[in-house]
């Protein structure tokens, strides 16, 4: 049964029980500070459980894509090392949220796989809750009478809380769950042993397939059980693993969804994929896997970058880079090749990327090329290190982790070079400086987030921030305390809020709550999944009074002005540079708009006027906002309203028109009445944020203003320097070229102090023990012509020793360069300098041939000479 059969039956068998069937949500999760990515099929659907949301349907059923990457769940480095670990993977679901639970759930499991998917029932084992003493929590025997209707009751297996009770993570919804699990062993062998006991015994041949997950609790931050209002069913079925079962394969690296890039490696190497332990084979399940996971958080808005989500996604691709270039010989970009495989093998499932197919490959190219060369500078280090580690053939900890920290050099990498060289590398050490590094983040970053504080059932949250400010007649819902780096601060939810919660790009508003005569400041307004959350720094003597709330007007103005200049820009790059030129990325506020978008080239300087005058002609034609809220999406579709790829939309969004001829898109931002009000609008920079991605920043209003004025003081201050000529521009060229002319002469200079010097160290070189030793004290002006002198013996062909000082700059410096026929003997300049440097009180390194330090004293330098000399005779 191919893979697409597998996932369409799947979805039509829960049709056929009135589920209404939805797409993915984006692997980023943008709304919930709690996670990170999406990492199980329930996470887009929290609200419904913790009771914060209202499902309109209360029977799904989906295929999610899912990343584990960070957090509680993180698969990362079992990748490669078995047959059936994934960091991206689809997550087969059907959900209830109030409707139905374990009966139906149940039975429809065991019909779909034994019915549909025709498994056969007795090589299915089934695990249950055996309860809890610390939580209080009895065996689930509701889950139990249930399966004896199916299977025998020597196939009903009870687990502990470790296996059988799923939870989120540390706080959230949660309960008692029952798996599936399948024995794939020989009738032989399955004779042999009875299956029951490889459950969950990490057997790679008997594993879970589906997880039947009852949500009944929630947990707070205390660690107590909480029962929700309505109980729920979450179920997931890991699609590679029920991939692999139906097509009769002991590793999902075997099925028709990893096959297809196997075959495109082998064919691109001339290698072979056997499927075993070897570092090869785990190298090309490193790349299948990761290739995927990587293509698609880019496709859904996550770009590679050195913090947070990004971070994590420029680990992933580097790891797979890694393993590619020690194992595979693979020493350029490659990755990016698979995306035509992969883009064509999800074109009918996820079609975002086959849509975003070639910015996709130009970012992961990018990326690889980056960490080729950090590979290389890399090794470049190693090889230093080595040299200077040549006596006790062992890397140090701490230098380990300087590869790691600073050049992005793995650790295993290391090693491996290491040991092929016969060295050894501090491993203990190494973790220790990593376990320091990872304490120091944790202190940077401790946030403790209490329970809430709940008022009200009502579970509303009504945002009329669109038509309003300000609103006396609000409630406080619930509060908790959140500790950030030792400090508290609050988090209030209304009922109904003025406040805009930071989404979209576009920053939350600040303004103040009023509980009677009683202020307290919003420093922040944010989301957590569908709750607005208002942060302030202190709660209200009277918590349950009336609130008044009240968003700071100035500002919101301010960031609706550039929100609405976003929506101009973005109409006009598709004008100007061309339809693909799609929303990658905003951040926008009162002060600022930063808008990513995908483009291969940098935009021009013409391109950036047309731009910027087709942007203030809208402006200045005064366009009234035309807002349709509450749109089905079909007919926002139908209109031609432009949709984001990374964004999760409901069946019915807000379309925002400022000329149905020229933008009209789908978004939750606060917009201007009419264009006019934004006056002003000026691109202040255009830069690159990753291959295929460019980045404009701009101003518009009293900002664009101030930035004009600015630069026109700038101008009038150089006008005044030039004494006000005409043309400001040839005169600034005019000092450019007297400034090369000068620059020549000056390197004139350089080179004749440099021969004058050379000449005095020829005239006073001596010879020990057959070795011309070249010393002295010089006068030059720059260290640039020590290392050119030093080369020029090189060239000579005889043995040499040169050890040169000179106070450049104010500064001490001591250089040293050997023969090629020395450094055979064990000698390296690099050493020696570390030595010879103490002498000038100073410090440096290099290499085997050329080496230099700094210092401040240059009194030293005679005795560094003298010291030389002894370690030459």
């Amino acid at each position: 049964m191919k893979s697409s059969i597998i996932r369409q039956k799947f979805l039509d068998f829960f049709a056929s029980k009135q589920h209404k069937i939805v797409p993915s949500a984006p692997l980023v999760n943008k709304d919930d500070p709690t996670l990170m990515f999406i990492n199980a099929g329930m996470n887009p659907f929290k609200d419904y459980f913790l009771g914060n949301n209202a499902a309109k349907d209360t029977r799904v059923a989906d295929t999610q894509k899912c990343l584990r990457v960070s957090g509680k769940h993180n698969d990362l480095e079992e990748v490669g090392v078995d047959g059936y670990h994934h960091t991206l993977f689809e997550m087969l679901g059907n959900w209830s949220f109030g409707d139905y639970f374990k009966k139906e759930a149940i039975d429809w499991a065991w019909e779909l796989l034994t019915k549909e998917y025709k498994i056969d029932p007795n090589r299915l084992y089934v695990s249950y809750f055996g309860g809890d003493e610390e939580d209080g929590l009895a065996p689930d025997m509701e889950a139990v009478e249930l399966w004896k209707k199916w299977t025998t009751e020597d196939r009903i297996l009870p687990f502990d809380k470790k296996d059988n009770f799923w939870e989120m993570g540390d706080t959230g919804p949660c309960g008692p769950c029952s798996e599936i699990h399948i024995d794939m062993r020989s009738d032989e062998e399955r004779a042999k042993v009875d299956g029951k006991t490889l459950v969950n015994e990490d057997h790679p041949e008997v594993i879970e397939i589906w997880n039947l997950v009852f949500i009944q609790f929630e947990r707070k931050a205390d660690r107590s059980l909480v029962e929700l209002p309505a109980k729920h069913i979450d179920t997931g079925m890991g699609f590679e693993r029920i991939t692999m079962v139906l097509q009769g394969k002991t590793s999902s690296y075997d099925t028709d969804n990893f096959t297809p890039l196997i075959q495109f490696i082998e064919q691109e190497t001339g290698l072979k994929y056997g499927g075993t332990q070897s570092k090869a084979d785990m190298a090309f399940r490193v790349i299948v896997d990761h290739i995927r996971a990587v293509s698609f958080a880019i496709a859904d808005g996550q770009l590679p970058s050195n913090n947070g989500a990004g971070y994590v996604i420029r680990r992933i691709l580097r790891r797979a880079v890694r393993y590619y270039f020690s194992f595979l010989d693979i020493k350029k970009s490659f990755l990016y090749r698979l995306m035509d495989v992969l883009a064509d093998q999800f074109k009918g499932v996820f079609p975002e990327l086959d849509a975003q197919r070639v910015m996709v490959g130009k970012v992961i190219k990018s990326e690889e090329e980056a960490f080729l060369k950090t590979l290389g500078s890399g090794i470049e280090k190693l090889n230093d290190l080595m040299e200077r580690e040549a006596a006790s053939k062992n890397i140090g900890g701490k230098d380990a982790f300087e590869l790691y920290d600073t050049f992005g050099f793995p650790f295993d990498l290391t090693n491996l070079i290491a040991s092929e060289n016969d060295y050894t590398v501090d491993k203990k050490g190494f973790e220790a400086a990593l376990q320091e590094q990872k304490k120091r983040s944790r202190a940077d970053a401790v946030k403790q987030v209490g329970d809430w504080m709940v008022l009200s059932d009502d579970t509303d949250v009504e945002f009329v921030g669109y038509d309003h400010l300000i609103i006396e007649d609000a409630q406080v819902l619930k509060y908790r305390t959140v500790k950030v780096k030792k400090k508290n601060q609050y988090q209030i939810v209304l009922n109904k809020t003025p406040f805009y919660a930071k989404s979209g790009g576009q920053n939350g508003d600040t303004g103040l709550l009023w509980f009677g005569a009683e202020k307290v400041a919003v420093l922040d307004t944010q989301k957590e999944n569908d709750l607005i959350i208002h942060i302030v720094k202190k709660l209200p003597t009277n918590i349950d009074a009336p609130v008044q709330a009240e968003v700071n007007r100035t500002k919101r103005e301010a960031t609706s002005k550039n929100h609405t200049a976003v929506h101009l820009m973005h109409a006009a790059l598709h004008r100007i540079l061309g339809e693909h030129a799609i929303q990658k990325g905003q951040d926008l506020d009162d002060k600022k708009l930063r808008f990513d978008f995908s483009h291969f080239a940098q935009v021009s300087k013409e391109e950036l006027a047309k731009i910027e005058t087709m942007v203030n002609q809208k402006i200045r034609e005064n366009i009234p906002l035309e807002e349709n809220r509450n749109m089905p999406i079909e007919e926002a579709k139908s209109s031609g309203a432009m949709m984001l790829f990374g964004e999760k939309y409901g069946e019915t969004v807000r379309m925002i028109t400022f000329d149905a001829d020229y933008s009209r898109e789908l978004c939750g931002g606060t917009h201007v009445p009419a264009t006019g009000e934004i006056g002003l609008f000026k691109i202040i920079a255009e830069s690159s944020v990753a291959s295929g991605v460019r980045r404009i920043e701009a101003v518009t209003a009293e900002a664009a203003e101030a930035f004009l004025n600015e630069e026109m003081g700038e101008l009038e201050a150089v006008r005044g320097l030039f004494k006000n000529p005409k043309n400001v521009a040839q005169a600034v060229e005019k000092l450019q070229d007297e400034n090369k002319a000068l620059k020549k002469q000056l390197e004139k200079l350089h080179i004749l102090q440099a021969q004058i010097a050379k000449t005095q160290l020829d005239a006073n070189a001596a010879t020990i023990n057959g070795i011309k030793f070249i010393s002295g004290k010089v006068e030059v002006d720059s260290a640039d012509a020590i290392k050119s002198m030093a080369f020029s013996y090189r060239n000579t062909g005889e043995p040499f020793f040169f050890i040169v000082g000179a106070e450049i700059g104010g500064k001490v410096n001591l250089s040293i360069a050997i023969s090629d026929d020395l450094i055979e003997k064990g000698m390296s300049a690099g050493k020696l300098i570390r030595e010879l440097a103490k002498e000038i009180k100073g410090g440096g390194g290099g290499q085997a041939f050329f080496a230099s330090a700094g210092g401040k004293d240059a009194s030293g330098i005679e005795r560094a000479i003298e010291k030389a000399k002894t370690m030459l005779g």
